[in-house]
């Protein structure tokens, strides 16, 4: 199993990397874009060393082709990766694929700045050796969307969605969308009642990357579990600045442990 983990070590003269997730940055939240957007151009003085978005950073993307065209979405599209391209300039920017934005391809990426980052990676830093990932492919008990993932992460499945065009693709991820809203919405819109990491498979995770700490979001729980014999499960907070108590967070690792970081004081 140990093949599957994306082996890296932090250059020696890194003393603090962030990290952040599950932002779902779309044109109808203005608020999260927004403050996303403003945190991105503080000072390389207030920043981390590195920047990792654990997925879903953006609410959908159905192909690198949306950046084209003269549309809102487009222009929202070419927004974000503007924003992000000018923060790469200066602070090295990684990106691990979500549920919502796994079709960001090479150039998607390219037009963000961004590097990509395997799920799992395991990372060598600060003392010690951290994996990160998405987090959805440890949600077992949800049987369903697991089903979904292995289909839609199949190359073949990619290549035959992507060749559709794009009002097409977009269509679809409007009806994926509607699906998935009306789901949370069944639940009472609480996400303690969705499905959520198996500790099980989480522990076995750590054991093969020999790692000691599991950083991941897609739950939107932010909490910290621990796994037992030395092994934790860290999660990442979601944003949603228009919620009626919003909410933003950047998980900041350094030698000093874990430090979360509300967004007023990042």
């Amino acid at each position: 199993m140990t093949d599957r983990f994306a082996q890296w070590r932090a250059p020696a003269h890194w003393q603090a990397v962030d990290c952040i997730s599950d932002l779902h940055l779309q044109a109808g939240e203005p608020a999260t874009f927004e403050a996303w957007r403003t945190w991105l151009a503080r000072p390389v003085s207030e920043r981390a060393d590195a920047l990792l978005i654990l997925g879903d950073l953006f609410e959908v993307w159905v192909g690198d082709d949306a950046l084209q065209g003269d549309g809102p979405d487009a222009v929202f599209w070419r927004t974000c990766a503007q924003a992000l391209r000018t923060h790469a300039q200066d602070t090295p920017t990684y990106f691990m694929a979500g549920n919502r934005d796994f079709l960001l391809g090479p150039a998607g990426l390219d037009a963000c700045g961004m590097q990509a980052l395997n799920d799992p990676t395991a990372l060598d830093f600060a003392g010690q050796r951290w994996l990160f990932s998405h987090g959805d492919e440890l949600c077992l008990a949800d049987t369903d969307y697991q089903r979904f993932r292995t289909q839609v992460r199949d190359p073949a499945w990619q290549q035959a969605f992507l060749a559709q065009p794009l009002a097409q693709r977009e269509g679809t991820a409007r009806e994926l969308r509607r699906q998935s809203e009306a789901r949370k919405q069944a639940s009472g819109n609480d996400p303690s009642l969705w499905a959520d990491v198996d500790a099980a498979a989480a522990r076995l995770w750590l054991r093969a990357a020999d790692a000691t700490t599991l950083v991941h979001g897609h739950t939107h729980r932010p909490a910290e579990h621990d796994l037992g014999d030395g092994m934790r499960r860290v999660v990442l907070s979601d944003w949603d600045l228009a919620a009626p108590a919003p909410r933003a967070e950047v998980l900041r690792i350094s030698a000093k442990g874990l430090q979360r970081r509300p967004l007023k004081s990042a």
